[in-house]
Parts: structure tokens; sequence; C-alpha cells
């Protein structure tokens, strides 16, 4: 199957990666520790915004603009999991099945990824809510703001959100994909 992807310079995307299996890797504060460091020094040699994110154990989402004249969000994303696999505790990473071995690849990652372009600023203010609302969601807190790992208290901090946003929501009516 072939898989198609909005290539657009200078453009902002929601993103979803599933760890292999969906294992709960992100628990262990060691491993969030570490994907942000595959970030930062990613972000050193390809520059790219992260407008919003979220780890959950499982899974994270985040929104990314790329620079003007840029579209390469494949080759970061690459680099991020290959980043990550190669400095991560040895211990989460169990033996690849035969196609992996092959390919000498690692059973850390989904092998795809979902992303979406993000058309205008209300598809874009509708993704960075689902993001934060993520860990309520999946009932992991309260409130958006009980989850470490998220840039909501960025978004507060800016006056983006009311630090009580999302709590004693019936159902979030967001977008996105798990």
């Amino acid at each position: 199957m072939r898989y198609r992807r909005a290539f657009i310079p200078g453009g902002s995307f929601f993103f979803t990666l599933v760890t292999e299996k969906r294992r709960a890797i992100f628990n262990n504060e060691r491993n969030v520790d570490t994907l942000r460091a595959a970030f930062a020094n990613i972000k050193k040699q390809r520059p790219f915004n992260i407008d919003a994110i979220v780890i959950m154990p499982d899974h994270l989402h985040c929104i990314w603009t790329l620079p003007p004249d840029d579209l390469d969000f494949a080759t970061r994303w690459r680099l991020i999991k290959t980043w990550f696999t190669k400095h991560c505790d040895p211990r989460i990473r169990p033996p690849p099945n035969k196609s992996r071995q092959s390919k000498q690849e690692q059973a850390i990652w989904q092998h795809r990824y979902w992303e979406h372009a993000l058309r205008d600023e209300v598809d874009f203010a509708r993704h960075v809510d689902y993001i934060h609302y993520n860990p309520v969601k999946h009932k992991h807190v309260a409130a958006p703001g009980d989850w470490p790992h998220s840039s909501f208290r960025r978004f507060v901090e800016v006056g983006i959100y009311p630090a009580d946003w999302g709590e004693n929501m019936m159902e979030f009516e967001g977008v996105g994909h798990e």
C-alpha cells in the first residue's frame, strides 16, 4: 500500500505516534526524558517548532510547524525515533521479529505514524485542545493541568487557557487519531 503524505513547506501538522504493541514505555520518567532529548537533538540539526505536545504512556500527539521552504517532517521523525531507540534503556527494546531483524530495526515504535496538515486557525486550535485533553480522555487524570508530560501549562502561562480548562467536561468533541 502506498501512503500519501501532505508535504507543505512551512506548514503546521498534527501527528500521532504509537509505541510498538502499545507498550507503556512512557510510564517511566527516564524514557520521557530520553524522548525529550531526542527532540532537542534533532531540532538542533533540523529546526522546527513544537507548538503543542502530550506524551502518553503508549503514544504521543504533537503539532509541529516547519520552517518556511521546508516540508520534510518525515526525515525528522525518522531521526527522532532512531535517536530515541539508540539512547533509551536497552531493557525496553524487545527482540525484533524476523522482518525487523532483516531491516536492522528495533521494536520500539509502530512503523507508521498518522499526520494531518492543519488547514486554518480553527483546525489548529481544535487539535491543540485535543492534545491537551488527551490525558483526561484516557482517564489518566481528572484535568489537563494534572498531566506532567504536556504543553498545557505553557499555554496557561501565556494566557491561552485558564488553569482550570478541561475540568468537569463530560465529553470532549475533539479530533485526532489513536
